[in-house]
């Protein structure tokens, strides 16, 4: 058994899209970033390296490779889950915190866990997916920034 600990941050900017969890949710702005900005993917990619102990995503994924630039999280989420199973791992579960005053995730919350499901090739039950506001306190509670948080199990096949 293996645990894993991810934690992003992005800043948010008008006339970008906001993506959480492969889902895109409209807004009027989104993650400023050399991809996609993926908050909830970077962290749970982060998760799934410190797991296997191969660093982090932007050792896998530099962030000034202009392959990288703009690219769908859940493709690097893919080849990061490659990275996992070579390793001999597969999930157990993860459990997710989003932290954003606003929008509200509550109504893209399955559609976020059946894209993470997906991408991972897991049963949505494996998923679990939570949105918390700052109560206005710092930059995500001021409205300037998107956090996540992930911690997962994986097991050795």
């Amino acid at each position: 058994m293996r645990i894993g600990f991810g934690y992003d941050l992005h800043r948010l900017k008008t006339g970008r899209k906001m993506m959480i969890g492969g889902v895109h949710i409209p807004c009027g702005f989104g993650e400023e970033a050399h991809s996609d900005g993926d908050v909830l993917l970077h962290a749970l990619i982060d998760a799934l390296f410190g797991a296997i102990a191969e660093g982090d995503i932007g050792s896998h994924f530099p962030p000034g490779d202009s392959e990288w630039k703009d690219i769908s999280s859940l493709v690097l989420l893919g080849k990061t889950m490659e990275i996992v199973r070579d390793r001999g791992y597969s999930l157990v579960n993860l459990d997710c915190t989003v932290v954003l005053e606003k929008p509200k995730l509550l109504p893209y919350m399955q559609e976020i866990r059946s894209s993470i499901a997906g991408a991972l090739g897991a049963d949505v039950r494996q998923i679990s997916v939570k949105g918390k506001t700052k109560e206005k306190v710092d930059a995500v509670g001021r409205g300037e920034a998107v956090e996540a948080y992930v911690s997962l199990l994986l097991s050795g096949n």
